[in-house]
């Protein structure tokens, strides 16, 4: 394996192993939560979701021990069986696996059931939440006009919209009774203490998840002008819950200064941003002059590609780039890929037939891009020779949103499995010694 192709790899996943739930620092405010229940004769109750809940679950448990009185944790379906040595499961926190991306009836049970958790704590206890990405999936609990359906046709479609997290989160949170700070509401006047593996750009705590525990500053104003940027065609019940939300029918999410929020405290413990700090120490360790680090890179898949491709060609020998962020695919053929994947086929075409020593390696720091089961792929000069050789067509590729059918052909998918965590995505390329 030439050295640029055996780097890019080791750099990424250096990147995933330092977010990972067991490297996580220990905060002096769980401390504070035992101290509280302690003086008060309560009880520490955790309530975890995401791809990193049963991590987060094990690394709380094994700090505070027998003080947990109890609580869950909701993961993707097949995520239980993936745990290695390191991750374990927990004694004192029921786990569960439900749905992910697309809501199902066992997310709605576990929403029920974190929901009479949170309801059953009172002013002497503690709630502890632990989140990370895909919580927001994990945990659907209907508005009251709503059901299960209405969430799940609501999540496809924005699935294949193209919309940001923030867009997406919105909406969400403004069709939900656990999500844009519904769960501390629930569990008041109890002390909350949210502690979160961050999977959005600028770590913003009201996005995590949809933000259960935060106060939320959109409305349902915000909501239909989403629906009308996107151009989003929602079911009717929908659309009717959202209109009659904005009329001023249905109490608003919480906002900041709600008084239910007052013991509530948030913490982020790493984010896409420590996931960099670990790529770029790899790649220096390895050689590497690293000349950029790009934090919060968003937009559309193929146009960041094409981009960074360009940036990777003007690099001088042994320097690196590195970015972190989430691009969006708006979905415009019947192809299998992801968003790291179509932008590594775009960085591919742009790459073709180059003279340099340059690979553009992009995926996901949960190990799942897209409806795949490949995290993400790299590229070099030489790829689209490889599959011209093969019968394949790149850019015909490109145009359907068939980058995994491409990828796979050639040998260029990566393929980690679930990580047990989630940071958004991690980019990067190297240029060898020409």
């Amino acid at each position: 394996m030439p050295n640029v192709i055996r780097d890019a790899r080791a750099i990424f996943s250096r990147a995933v192993q330092h977010v990972q739930a067991d490297r996580l620092t220990y905060p002096r405010q769980i401390e504070a939560c035992r101290e509280h229940v302690r003086r008060r004769g309560g009880v520490i109750r955790v309530l975890a979701a995401g791809k990193a809940a049963i991590g987060m679950a094990v690394w709380l448990e094994r700090k505070l021990g027998d003080a947990i009185a109890g609580g869950l944790a909701v993961v993707p379906h097949g995520y239980t069986d993936t745990c290695s040595g390191h991750i374990g499961l927990s004694d004192r926190i029921a786990v569960t696996e439900a749905g992910h991306p697309v809501p199902d009836a066992h997310g709605l049970e576990a929403a029920s059931r974190s929901l009479d958790i949170a309801g059953n704590c009172g002013a002497a206890d503690a709630l502890v939440i632990l989140l990370s990405g895909g919580a927001s999936a994990l945990w659907p609990a209907p508005a009251p006009t709503l059901t299960l359906y209405h969430l799940v046709r609501v999540n496809r479609i924005l699935l294949k919209s193209g919309a940001d997290i923030h867009q997406i989160n919105t909406l969400r949170k403004h069709l939900s009774a656990i999500k844009g700070g519904h769960l501390a509401a629930v569990a008041a006047p109890a002390r909350v203490l949210t502690l979160a593996i961050s999977d959005v750009t600028g770590d913003d705590l009201s996005v995590v998840g949809s933000g259960p525990a935060a106060a939320d500053s959109t409305t349902y104003a915000d909501c239909l002008m989403v629906v009308e940027a996107l151009g989003l065609d929602l079911p009717k019940v929908v659309m009717q819950h959202l209109a009659l939300g904005a009329r001023g029918l249905f109490l608003e999410t919480p906002k900041p200064g709600d008084p239910r929020l007052r013991a509530v405290q948030s913490l982020v413990l790493a984010s896409n941003r420590t996931a960099l700090r670990a790529a770029a120490a790899e790649a220096e360790e390895r050689g590497y002059r690293v000349v950029d680090i790009a934090h919060d890179v968003s937009g559309e898949a193929r146009h960041i590609g094409t981009q960074f491709a360009r940036r990777a060609l003007s690099l001088g020998s042994r320097q690196c780039l590195l970015y972190g962020g989430e691009s969006t695919v708006v979905v415009r053929g019947g192809g299998r890929g992801g968003r790291n994947q179509e932008l590594v086929l775009a960085a591919a075409c742009e790459l073709d037939r180059s003279e340099r020593d340059v690979i553009v390696l992009s995926g996901g720091t949960d190990g799942i891009d897209g409806p795949t089961d490949a995290a993400g792929a790299w590229a070099t000069p030489a790829t689209l020779d490889k599959g011209r050789k093969m019968g394949l067509d790149a850019h015909r590729s490109l145009q359907c949103n068939d980058a995994y059918t491409y990828f796979d052909g050639v040998g260029q998918l990566i393929r980690t499995g679930p990580t047990h965590t989630n940071v958004m995505d991690v980019g990067l390329a190297l240029i060898g010694t020409n």
